[in-house]
């Protein structure tokens, strides 16, 4: 099913400059070949196409919802059932993406994610009430399936092809991911205060169409075996829960900013919706600056990725308490404390994720996983699904929170899960590191005399 139409086929891939694809991608320092620039370039229009599109509803959607008269849970519901679709969609499609193809996935991908945005641009027209509640969610539902196929694709792609520098290539790619996330609200805000609602989905979704030519042409087409492996036997070993366990509250405190930030500043501080869009850059910038440097630390010195996700999950534990802030501190609400807290999560978000996909692979490889596109696939899968289930939490449970006690109650929540994140993280790097638990490695590798006289 992989679609074959680039601009070389599969044995220029393989024999570009007399070199096989695995030495194409086996040295760090190797100059980049034109095989990995435009897989390169076609993973960071993926990356900022389907963020822009993804991020234009934080500044107006919550509060036009709530005219068409849902709730404030609803709305946290619409954002989470993406989220859940999504989590499906990661399982399914990293389990598949060998059959599938890689190429195929991620066009089409792409394609229903831009159908599905212009959709939904045009639902303004549709009655308000139940009508408009359902077509939110099955249009946000299989928009969430189109946008899990592109971004598995591209997490398995870039680790296929630069399996030396993933945690660099991830973090340069994510400059493109925080760009979306930058771009996206105020340009959608700005265009819904001069056009209305209509156009910043029509406007983006059209631009999120030409996307698809453009990466039919561009990406190469990939070719593997499958793989027996399961994501169950990933979630046997205790560090990768415990990652994931780190992804979700780094996902969940996002999708929780996603569907309540914009209507508290719209209500506390009196802010339109432009002004919302430009708030959020508080939280995207950070990210989209500091992902690529942490990348290069992460590759450069991996014994230091896991203080990183401690101490990324402390200090979004830290933005989180601050950004209501938390009542029992008793701290008067001021704009540039959201703004500053804003500012530390989108800093500790970074800090914290670029590490994680290179630590669960490792760990996958460690554990006997086969080193290929079928294992990159489940741990690509593995990353969005857990993405995705906080993606649902935050906006479902810190809506429900919202709306019965307060944002910043809800928001102290999402602090605390970041904190306990970190806390159990950081109690078992440190168990991992102590003499106490190298023993029985160092054992392992005694003969059976040595052992036994060991014993008595």
């Amino acid at each position: 099913m992989t679609d074959n139409s680039s601009p070389m086929d599969s044995d220029e891939i393989h024999t570009d400059d007399d070199t096989s694809e695995e030495s194409l991608t086996s040295s760090p320092n190797q100059r980049m070949t034109r095989y990995q620039i435009l897989t390169l370039i076609s993973m960071a229009s993926v990356n900022f196409s389907s963020m822009i599109c993804y991020s234009i509803l934080g500044p107006f959607f919550p509060s036009e919802a709530l005219k068409k008269g849902a709730s404030q849970t609803v709305v946290g519901l619409i954002f989470g059932c993406y989220a859940l679709c999504n989590l499906v969609g990661s399982l399914v499609l990293g389990k598949y993406i060998v059959q599938i193809g890689a190429k195929f996935m991620l066009v089409s991908g792409l394609f229903v994610s831009s159908v599905c945005t212009i959709l939904f641009g045009l639902l303004d027209r549709v009655p308000e009430g139940a009508p408009f509640i359902s077509l939110c969610f099955i249009i946000r539902s299989v928009d969430a399936v189109g946008f899990s196929a592109a971004m598995t694709s591209t997490f398995a792609v870039s680790a296929k092809v630069f399996p030396n520098n993933i945690a660099t290539v991830l973090g340069s790619l994510e400059i493109f991911t925080g760009l979306g996330l930058i771009l996206g609200p105020p340009i959608g805000g700005w265009l819904y205060q001069s056009f209305g609602y209509e156009v910043p989905f029509l406007a983006l979704g059209c631009f999120l169409f030409l996307m698809v030519p453009f990466n039919i042409y561009v990406l190469p087409s990939f070719a593997a075996d499958p793989t027996k492996d399961s994501f169950f036997r990933l979630f046997t070993h205790l560090k990768i829960v415990l990652i994931c366990f780190a992804i979700f509250t780094l996902s969940s405190g996002l999708g929780f900013l996603d569907a309540t930030l914009s209507i508290y500043a719209l209500d506390k501080f009196k802010l339109t919706s432009g002004y919302v869009g430009l708030l959020l850059l508080g939280l995207s910038l950070p990210y989209c600056l500091s992902s690529p440097l942490l990348g290069i630390i992460s590759d450069r010195f991996p014994s230091i990725r896991p203080w990183l996700m401690v101490i990324g999950g402390l200090s979004t534990a830290t933005g989180f308490f601050f950004l209501g802030p938390m009542p029992i501190l008793q701290i008067e609400r001021q704009l540039w404390l959201l703004v500053l807290m804003l500012t530390v999560i989108g800093f500790s978000l970074s800090m914290t994720i670029i590490p994680t996909f290179p630590e669960i692979l490792n760990c996958a490889y460690e554990y006997g996983f086969e080193d290929g596109l079928s294992t990159l696939g489940l741990v690509s899968g593995l990353f969005g699904a857990v993405w995705s289930i906080g993606m649902f939490c935050g906006p479902t449970l810190g809506g429900f929170i919202t709306q019965q006690l307060s944002f910043e109650w809800a928001a102290s929540v999402q602090g605390g899960l970041a904190f306990l994140a970190a806390f159990f993280l950081g109690v078992y790097f440190l168990y991992q590191g102590s003499p106490l638990k190298r023993a029985p490695l160092d054992r392992r590798k005694m003969s059976s005399d040595e052992c036994t006289n060991l014993l008595s």
